[in-house]
């Protein structure tokens, strides 16, 4: 049946409530007389640069109040026709799209409670036909479920869903985790799409957080079998982000605004993105705010009593259990108090203690407040213990609960030993000093650059004469040094494709995607060389260096410090392991620290990969750039 626009809107609005056909209202108005339109946002596909889909978005008459969808929403909220106005919408959408003569996908939006309104118009076995009198294919639509509120009657929206898919037709779940889009409304409608909310795309190299809530939905879309659109991209550099993450399709002003037609591919800044195949650096947390949860805490399984319990009681505990250190008083399996075992058993021993108090209740005798701490307590608070002025953790120990209840006593000893496993764990994740990535995130990029096909550089960076300057100087500024070397690093690498990581001490690791990147070497050598001097007293740098003792207690003379790069470069399908990569450059480091150079490089050969040359590189900075 050939598209006749003018008789399917005529259908549309008849099939409508009372309030749109006969309203006074100035969208009932606008409805009545058809001057709504559809401008069309292109949805791209971030692995080929191709548009994928476009949605359909409502507009109303140019340069009037009622043009914003907001204010369209918020007038059908006002004159009570808000379902009635979404199926307008719809059919909009349907009829601007066929009249372009456009075959793509199409995304519509639609609340639940008019897409059960919409399928009840329809008729059920009859939503396919309806589409192809518009028409549009089944197969390329896909309702888009938009809540305005909670979905709270699950049972029709699974019916409509239901006859929805039988049609053809797709669904997608749209902006998930703003509050409204729910898991559960996930489970039950099972869509084929989930959009992400912008919140959780926007800046995410300034909330590196937000990452790892992506990959909690991406985790939880390959459970349901379901593909994710993210919205609201405006930065390449979140573009680039998204793309590493491998989620599928994304939405926002930088693959394509608004317009009254459709685009055929994506351009620009958006282009460039998906078409540059350098591994992309994804964002990290300069310091965790949850670096460590302690949960691995060894915990005394003791008895416990009440503040009730008589003092004779807690007596015969102590003396049962020679090793307890102290005891908990609990409330309903809620703790109250502590008891310090020598505390006690000393006003135990007194004289007439027993006979005047060994029946009274023993809170008069506890601690009526106790350290405590939760398992899941962070680092940052447990140290807030340690460095208290009350330190009567170290002899009363602490009492350690779950979501608030007891569940036994811990010591200062392993209290100690808690918060400097957990500060190494968490080293190993950022440099407390430089905030950089540590050693895991370093292997899980180099692990990410082996997979990804791409050749790189691996370039390990090491200071020269560092330990004799730090003993003459001290830790501060010997952390200053160190923190000088990590901004020169940063400043001259490419923080789109140059990943730089703190090994720890004044060994840093940089892996380098940038072409120029033996210049950007060159550059970081020569520039420290020139800013180190400066945390040298004026005596040591009119010298040239310092005296002090070498390892084996010799005093000897020791030029200024330098900064030796040794780089390693992987081409494709050589090495398989991070490990691999980082004994090369460690070799590299090694044989610039020997040579007393800048720049050592290691290529390594594609048919025998245990050969490589060494190449000694001490180039002028002007050289370089010729």
């Amino acid at each position: 049946m050939p598209f006749q626009a003018p008789k399917q809107h005529n259908r549309v609005v008849t099939a409508l409530s009372s309030a749109v056909r006969n309203g006074t209202g100035p969208l009932a108005r606008l409805i009545r007389t058809g001057k709504l339109h559809c401008v069309f946002q292109p949805l791209g596909d971030l692995r080929t640069g191709a548009v994928f889909a476009h949605e359909a978005l409502i507009r109303g008459p140019e340069n009037t109040p009622l043009h914003s969808p907001e204010a369209l929403l918020a007038m059908a909220r006002s004159e009570h026709i808000l379902p009635d106005f979404e199926l307008v919408c719809v059919t909009t959408a349907l009829r601007n799209w066929a009249a372009m003569g456009t075959q793509g996908r199409l995304f519509v939006n639609i609340s639940a409670d008019a897409l059960v309104r919409g399928v009840s118009l329809c008729g059920r076995n009859r939503l396919a036909a309806t589409l192809r009198k518009f028409g549009v294919q089944p197969r390329m639509l896909v309702l888009e479920i938009t809540e305005h509120d909670r979905v709270t009657e699950m049972a029709p929206l699974r019916q409509a869903v239901k006859e929805a898919h039988a049609a053809g037709m797709r669904l997608a779940l749209d902006d998930f985790g703003d509050g409204r889009s729910s898991l559960r409304l996930w489970s039950e409608a099972r869509p084929d799409f989930v959009k992400i909310d912008k919140y959780f795309v926007h800046d995410l190299i300034a909330h590196p957080e937000n990452l790892q809530m992506l990959r909690a939905i991406k985790g939880i879309a390959d459970m349901f079998g379901t593909q994710l659109v993210a919205e609201g991209i405006e930065t390449q550099d979140d573009l680039r982000t998204l793309r590493e993450l491998d989620i599928p399709y994304g939405q926002g002003w930088l693959l394509g605004r608004p317009t009254l037609t459709a685009q055929r591919a994506l351009q620009g800044a958006a282009l460039e993105v998906v078409q540059d195949r350098r591994v992309a650096i994804l964002p990290h947390p300069a310091q965790s705010s949850r670096p460590g949860i302690l949960r691995g805490l060894q915990v005394l399984q003791a008895p416990t009593a009440t503040p009730e319990t008589p003092n004779d009681t807690v007596a015969h505990l102590f003396m049962h259990h020679t090793e307890l250190h102290a005891i908990a008083l609990l409330d309903d399996d809620r703790p109250r108090a502590l008891i310090n075992r020598q505390q006690f058993m000393n006003h135990y021993a007194t004289l007439y203690f027993r006979e005047v108090h060994g029946r009274k209740p023993c809170l008069a005798f506890a601690n009526p407040a106790p350290r405590v701490v939760e398992l899941d307590c962070d680092v940052e608070q447990l140290i807030g213990i340690l460095t208290s002025q009350d330190q009567r953790y170290l002899s009363d120990g602490f009492i350690v609960t779950d979501n608030g209840r007891y569940i036994g006593l811990g010591t200062g000893d392993k209290l100690v030993r808690a918060v400097t496993e957990a500060r190494i764990e968490a080293a190993r994740h950022a440099n407390p000093l430089t905030f950089l990535p540590g050693n895991i995130p370093i292997s899980m990029h180099i692990e990410r650059l082996l997979e990804s096909g791409n050749r790189f550089v691996a370039c390990y960076a090491d200071l020269n004469h560092f330990k004799p300057f730090n003993d003459l100087y001290g830790y501060w500024r010997g952390d200053e040094m160190i923190r000088l070397a990590a901004r020169l690093i940063v400043s001259h690498c490419n923080a789109q494709c140059d990943f730089v990581g703190h090994v720890g001490g004044d060994d840093f690791l940089v892996l380098f995607q940038s072409a120029d990147w033996l210049q950007r070497c060159q550059g970081i050598v020569d520039e420290f060389a020139l800013e180190a001097r400066g945390l040298f007293d004026e005596t040591a740098r009119m010298a040239g260096g310092i005296h002090a003792e070498d390892r084996h207690g010799i005093q000897r003379f020791f030029p200024c410090t330098t900064l030796s790069m040794g780089a390693a470069c992987i081409p494709p399908g050589v090495l398989r392991h991070a490990e691999e990569v980082a004994n090369l450059a460690a070799q590299a480091k090694h044989e610039a620290k020997q040579a007393a150079c800048g720049i050592v490089v290691l290529e390594t050969s594609i048919d025998r990969p245990s050969r490589f040359q060494a190449v000694a590189l001490h180039l002028p900075a002007e050289a370089l750039a010729a």
